[in-house]
């Protein structure tokens, strides 16, 4: 009961911990080397000068001196340096730094450029850097690759390696069993705690890191865990139940990521146990992980609701124009189907050749503030914060809002139209326009999200779309029917 879910590498000794600072990746020592450095400005940025370096090097074709500009960095930023040179030219450097090539540059990397470079890689050499990764790094490495690149890959691994990953990849993308880690420490409930510190002092091959150590029963169901902290302050003869923290929070293996990213939020988590659907432990994702999670879903969401793809500028470019169309092309459907309604009002126009000019501001205005509900709405769905309990409650107070904003402005734009047309039906046509499509902005930027996310579609994809829609047309609608009924 005291073996690990997976076995890890062996934990590093201090006593070969290198003193110089030189030798830790290249990272200077606070007090020795603040500010900028040769290949780092203030910001931590490589500079475009050490870029441009190690470009002539590889073009002049001097391999060593590429080894030497580039063997000092941290591995994120040899990861950056990927992304900073031209992609013709990625595949050379990986060949001129294949030494400092392990799995904490490719975990460091963009999606985008770890996958042209992989494909170019042998599999052999993808097989060994897979295997020096953690379980959820390893996955995210392969997932993406073509079946047969997939196994082609994972056949040149070690049996355990290739297991873990292969069980991992049979987890749904975006779920808590892509992105659990399988270096988790669980030991049985009859230990005491020292028999906890004597098995993690003498077991070599556990976890090299962990906050946490999860205490389980004889069906391997976790009942508990017990942070490093509390093991080192208690004394050795005190049963681990009676140390442990019985409540926790499990997370099952098929939960969406984002799911996970507000769980660990809400709980202030460090480490959770996955649990299979048997209530087994198989992994435990920890808050380095959710870090980029919360930042991902956030960036997507954002860019999402524009219709820009992944937004990132190592995206292919036929998949960006291919992403961004399909958007540009819904929102030209529902911009045709909104221009359609004044051609049903020409005469009105046709005699009030101001009532154009104004409807564009009616229109305009209404999907901007359509656009701020939406926002709002979209991220409340997103954080858990709207639920079936407070659904309505957020409803009207969205109502409100926009009536108050829809009257407060209307009344400067009836002012203002009043000073410039000396009209005072316009004016009040003007002003009532406004608030009317106010209003239908309010209301349907909070009724199209909820009821995109009633229908399992995701509410950033295509809210704005039908937001812009509704907007435009009640002000089509409601200026120029007003217009039609008071001033002809």
């Amino acid at each position: 009961m005291a073996n690990p879910v997976r076995m890890s590498a062996e934990p590093v000794d201090p006593a070969v911990i290198p003193a110089d600072p030189a030798a830790n990746h290249g990272v200077p020592a606070p007090d020795l080397c603040p500010g900028e450095s040769d290949s780092l400005d203030a910001e931590n940025r490589l500079k475009g000068d050490f870029v441009r370096r190690v470009r002539d090097a590889l073009e002049a074709g001097e391999v060593d001196r590429v080894y030497a500009l580039v063997e000092p960095l941290h591995p994120a930023d040899i990861a950056d340096l990927f992304e900073l040179i031209d992609p013709n030219d990625r595949v050379e450097l990986a060949h001129a730094i294949s030494d400092l090539m392990g799995g904490e540059v490719f975990a460091e990397m963009n999606d985008h450029v770890r996958d042209a470079l992989v494909e170019d890689l042998p599999a052999e050499d993808i097989a060994d850097i897979a295997e020096e990764m953690e379980t959820d790094d390893a996955v995210a490495l392969l997932e993406d690759l073509e079946p047969a690149e997939q196994r082609a890959i994972l056949a040149e691994m070690e049996p355990e390696e290739r297991a873990a990953i292969e069980s991992a990849l049979a987890y749904p993308e975006e779920t808590a069993g892509r992105l659990m880690s399988r270096d988790v420490i669980a030991v049985g409930q009859h230990m005491t705690v020292g028999d906890l510190i004597d098995f993690l002092r003498e077991e070599r091959e556990l976890a090299t890191e962990f906050w946490e150590v999860f205490i389980v029963d004889a069906r391997y169901h976790p009942v508990g865990t017990c942070a490093l902290s509390w093991i080192l302050r208690s004394p050795r003869n005190v049963p681990l139940t009676d140390v442990m923290q019985r409540d926790q929070t499990l997370i099952p293996v098929t939960m969406d990521q984002e799911e996970v990213a507000l769980r660990f939020q809400k709980y202030s988590l460090i480490s959770a146990a996955v649990v299979d659907t048997d209530g087994r432990l198989v992994g435990q994702i920890t808050v380095d992980d959710i870090v980029h999670i919360i930042q991902e879903e956030a960036g997507e969401d954002a860019l999402k609701l524009a219709g820009a793809g992944d937004g990132d500028i190592n995206e292919p470019i036929f998949e960006t124009i291919k992403s961004r169309m399909w958007w540009l092309l819904v929102n030209l459907m529902t911009a045709i189907a909104a221009a359609v309604v004044p051609v049903y009002f020409g005469a009105t126009i046709e005699k009030l050749v101001v009532l154009s000019a104004l409807m564009g501001i009616v229109t305009g205005m209404g999907g901007n503030a359509g656009t701020q509900t939406m926002a709002v709405t979209v991220r409340a769905l997103a954080t858990n914060q709207l639920t079936s309990s407070n659904t309505w409650r957020m409803i009207f107070r969205e109502m409100v809002i926009a009536g108050s904003n829809g009257l407060g402005l209307g009344v400067v734009m009836g002012i203002g139209c009043q000073a410039y047309y000396h009209s005072t039906v316009l004016s009040l046509v003007f002003m009532a326009g406004w608030v009317i499509n106010a209003l239908a902005a309010g209301i349907a930027g909070i009724l199209i999200p909820l009821g995109l996310d009633k229908l399992k579609v995701d509410p950033a994809v295509v809210s704005t779309v039908f937001v812009t829609w509704v907007t435009d047309t009640i002000g089509f609608f409601g200026f120029l029917g007003l217009a039609t009924l008071f001033l002809t």
